[in-house]
């Protein structure tokens, strides 16, 4: 009985084995059946096998099964958002497979298959996706070979479907997030010239030609995007920064007056204008702007920090009005009514300051703050802010 199990286990085994030798012929017959998945567990085989490896028509294969299965999974992920993509890696398998092919024989050809040159052409919407998914998820290093191959693909022909920049400002992003700044302007550059709208693109120019001083290129550049995007605020924020960075100020206050609040629609939008009216000591409008935008967007650093400035700055005008009411010998209870304000202020600014602290312990010129409101409020806090700060210097 025992001989017989061992006898059954093993022609299990050996079926097994017989079924799992790499076959190009079964790997194209999956495809001609248009099987795809089983089509790719055949044509992994085949690459994986050491003799099958060194064929052309094993690579031509296998891009051309990457290739359609990247693209089902992407028709479907249109189709339904929720949809879980099943072969991410499709699109770069399909590349490469597609490059070795021509690497050990141009000419390769199949049945019913794209040529890897064709093929390699009509890639680049499939690794733009990729590759963006992979920057969502802060793999920049993936996204950087990813959309490297995109571009490759894009400038092989002139482009069936444009990307309107969209390919060299994530491959610059992915170039920016590496901290791999030596080449990052060249592609928000391409980005532009390949006909991006998008901001950020002419935002990291403006900054790019203000680091070099380069005036007319910065004007050159705000003029094509308020052309390309009339209507967007960030391009009008930009307009208002290069008014104050170019000391035209007037300019820069009447473009801030022609903003509506009320139009401001993202936090960050609200935290730039809120900072043009810091700049005009306009704290009230700047409050209440800053008040919304910590509304919707918590725990964020620069809106504490920007309303620990605006309530700072009450406090203060309420602190020197006190002093004035008793110069003037006005009532008690105006100077009283003053030096309640003040302090009520300076409790509140003290309160963002601490916010603000939270997220960024190290910041210096907050504490430095910190340590004068406590200082005002005669606050054993202000030794323990005072201790921080050279501990920090030191």
């Amino acid at each position: 009985m025992k001989k017989s199990i061992l006898l059954v286990v093993n022609l299990l085994i050996l079926t097994t084995l017989v079924a799992q030798k790499p076959s190009l012929t079964k790997a194209y017959n999956c495809f001609y059946d248009k099987d795809y998945d089983k089509a790719k567990e055949q044509i992994d085989l085949c690459a994986a096998d050491e003799k099958l490896s060194a064929k052309a028509q094993t690579w031509l294969y296998k891009g051309n099964i990457e290739f359609l299965l990247a693209n089902r999974e992407y028709s479907e992920k249109q189709k339904n958002e929720s949809y879980q993509i099943r072969y991410p890696n499709a699109p770069e398998e399909a590349f490469d497979a597609f490059e070795k092919a021509i690497a050990i024989n141009p000419k390769v050809e199949a049945l019913d298959m794209m040529s890897a040159q064709e093929a390699l052409k009509q890639l680049y919407p499939y690794l733009l996706v990729r590759g963006a998914d992979q920057l969502i998820a802060k793999d920049f290093t993936g996204a950087k070979t990813t959309l490297a191959k995109g571009i490759k693909s894009y400038e092989m022909d002139t482009p069936q479907y444009p990307m309107n920049g969209d390919l060299y400002y994530y491959y610059a992003y992915a170039l920016e997030s590496l901290g791999e700044t030596s080449e990052m302007m060249k592609y928000y550059q391409k980005a532009l010239d390949d006909g991006s709208q998008n901001s950020y693109v002419f935002a990291k120019l403006i900054e790019h030609y203000k680091e070099a001083k380069d005036k007319k290129s910065i004007e050159n550049t705000l003029k094509l995007a308020k052309e390309k995007n009339p209507n967007d605020m960030s391009v009008r924020l930009l307009e208002i920064d290069y008014a104050y960075w170019s000391d035209d100020s007037v300019k820069a206050v009447s473009l801030v007056d022609q903003i509506d609040p009320q139009s401001l629609k993202t936090a960050d939008e609200m935290v730039n204008v809120a900072n043009f009216y810091i700049k005009e000591k306009r704290y009230e409008a700047a409050d209440r702007l800053l008040t919304r935008a910590n509304a919707m967007s918590p725990n964020n650093f620069v809106i504490l920090y920007n309303l620990g400035v605006c309530t700072y700055s009450f406090s203060e005008y309420y602190f020197n009005r006190q002093n004035q009411l008793a110069l003037q010998q006005a009532s008690n209870d105006d100077i009283q009514t003053a030096k309640n304000l003040s302090e009520k202020y300076l409790a509140e600014a003290a309160n963002y300051f601490e916010q603000a602290r939270k997220l960024e312990p190290k910041d210096v010129n907050l504490l430095n703050t910190l340590r004068a409101i406590y200082v005002r409020q005669q606050s054993p806090k202000a030794d323990e802010i005072d201790a921080l700060i050279k501990q920090l210097e030191n």
